[in-house]
């Protein structure tokens, strides 16, 4: 048996084409820090408006999603099961479906095409907010539900008023809440499908961090597509280590 047949034939033009390649994307990623260091006025431009309509979006769900988490959590009404159920299934609610969802309502012959928020970073803020309200909720509720029911009838024991009780329950489930909207921001942070849609990635208008890096790596420009790519990391890293931390402080006992 001849062994030496069956190993790969070494192919130096291969070999050279991993060089090139190696190459390339050391020298976009010097390029890279470069703008970074340098504090490039379209790079940062594109991070300022990037935390400028997730922010605005967060606000948004927050306002909506916490009363509705807490209304889940707290009360019995007809119905409250079907709302869970729909609340955790529009969770994983794909982007692509919300963008088409808010473009055909925006479009010049939807409902709202009056106000003219096609294409503009207001449709893109209505699209994360769609997106992130659900995950605000569903995980708003599951900290609430999730108090020790102890903690409730102590409450009331010691002749807490429903509000009181309410506020305590709450309090204890702080935590979570907070981690529901740490991870509302991470989704719509890295969200790029609805947004490309609504907002039509228009330079110096509506073209964020995700719609950027996903033009500029079509275009072979991988030099800006790099730069957001690292501070999209980093901003990623930085809400996942919060989160890590909220939710750590949260299971530590208190004495």
């Amino acid at each position: 048996m001849q062994t030496s047949a069956m190993l790969p034939e070494f192919r130096p033009a291969s070999v050279r084409a991993l060089i090139t390649i190696m190459n390339s994307l050391i020298q976009g990623f010097v390029q890279a820090l470069d703008l970074i260091l340098h504090l490039d006025p379209v790079l940062f431009g594109i991070i300022l408006l990037s935390l400028k309509v997730s922010g605005c979006a967060l606000l948004i769900a927050t306002a909506f999603g916490l009363p509705a988490g807490a209304l889940l959590g707290l009360k019995r009404f007809p119905g409250r099961d079907l709302a869970i159920s729909s609340t955790n299934t529009l969770m994983g609610l794909p982007p692509v479906v919300v963008g088409l969802f808010v473009y055909l309502l925006l479009s010049r012959k939807g409902p709202l095409g009056f106000m003219g928020l096609l294409y503009s970073p207001s449709a893109m803020i209505i699209a994360q907010t769609i997106l992130a309200i659900p995950i605000v909720t569903a995980l708003c509720h599951s900290a609430i539900v999730n108090v020790d029911p102890i903690i409730r009838q102590a409450a009331r024991t010691l002749g807490a008023t429903p509000r009181q009780v309410t506020i305590t329950i709450i309090k204890e489930a702080r935590y979570g809440i907070l981690s529901s909207i740490i991870a509302a921001f991470g989704r719509v942070m890295a969200e790029v499908g609805a947004i490309l849609i609504v907002g039509g990635n228009i330079a110096g208008y509506t073209r964020v961090m995700t719609t950027t890096i996903a033009l500029e790596t079509d275009k072979g420009n991988f030099e800006l597509a790099l730069a957001l790519g690292i501070i999209l990391l980093a901003i990623s890293f930085s809400i996942n280590a919060i989160l890590h931390a909220v939710q750590k402080k949260g299971t530590v006992p208190v004495s």
